[in-house]
């Protein structure tokens, strides 16, 4: 059981830290963005090609830290890949979602981020090729430890999205940036009218959301495998994550990532794999009948 339990917790952090970028645009733009999930797939394909590149500056040399299956290329990589994601996401804002925020109604930019994640996914398949790839295909042994067997791999991402999370909690808590974002997500307007530059922080909370895709689409590629259709099958857990967390709340969305996560794996010795996201949705149905407004979210 306790092997499941890490499973899980694995599974939910990162599923927390897709659910916080969506959130997060959510919290600041009131609108549900269904390219979040093909950002998160854009995130892992960005970081694969960096990989290789430099690796291959680097030339033969064996460059992995110790027991992990990656080196520095992979570090430097994520750092480009969340760069470059976050940019993508600004551009998609800026060509796209930015003049339906001046015009158009909250269900036409619903409409317009699905058909942009249509592209988006489509064009991952046209330049990536529609079959699976990894960062590594050495086998990692599993190691004991506390009586699960968990791989260094998935230590790393544990220990990196423990470390992101607090990042991200200091930036909303301790920074100007941060108490803006705040005071954004409460009310733009009177934002605005206190001096706030709400442009910037739209800017910022793309930026931010972006990265955030990128790090959890590697930590997938990490531990799973690289898809076209990661993304887009990821897309409902993170949905349900946030809306569990209460939508809007970041600390809500890495608590829903982690109930889910924990769900869906729990429940796979008793129903099988194939039917565990229905029961993380089961328990979201639950939960929210006794919380309308998800666990972080405020009382109606």
């Amino acid at each position: 059981m306790m092997q499941y339990v890490a499973d899980g917790l694995i599974q939910g952090s990162m599923i927390g830290l897709g659910a916080i970028g969506l959130t997060l645009v959510y919290s600041i733009l009131r609108f549900a963005n269904f390219t979040h999930g093909d950002l998160i797939g854009w995130g892992a394909y960005l970081t694969l090609t960096f990989v290789g590149v430099f690796a291959l500056a680097a030339g033969a040399t064996d460059h992995r830290f110790g027991p992990l299956s990656f080196g520095w290329p992979l570090v430097a990589a994520l750092v480009v890949s969340a760069l470059l994601t976050g940019a993508i996401a600004l551009l998609l804002d800026r060509a796209l979602f930015r003049s339906l925020r001046r015009h158009g109604a909250a269900i036409t930019m619903v409409i317009a981020s699905f058909g942009a994640s249509l592209a988006l996914r489509n064009l991952i398949v046209f330049l990536y090729g529609p079959r699976p790839d990894y960062y590594s295909r050495d086998i990692q042994i599993a190691i004991p430890l506390a009586g699960v067997r968990i791989t260094p791999d998935q230590i790393f991402v544990l220990g990196l999205a423990a470390v992101l999370v607090l990042a991200l909690h200091l930036l909303l808590t301790r920074t100007t940036l941060g108490r803006s974002m705040r005071a954004t997500s409460e009310n733009p307007a009177l934002a605005r009218v206190t001096g706030i530059d709400v442009a910037a922080v739209v800017r910022w909370t793309w930026l931010i959301g972006g990265g955030l895709a990128a790090v959890s689409g590697t930590f997938f590629g990490l531990t799973v495998q690289i898809r076209p259709q990661m993304g887009f099958d990821l897309l409902l857990p993170l949905f349900a994550a946030a809306i569990l967390g209460g939508i809007g709340s970041v600390y809500g969305a890495i608590l829903g990532g982690l109930i889910i996560g924990l769900a869906e794996s729990l429940s796979v010795p008793l129903i099988g794999a194939e039917y565990r996201q229905a029961v993380s949705f089961l328990m979201l149905l639950a939960i929210l009948l006794v919380r309308p407004n998800g666990l972080f979210g405020d009382k109606a």
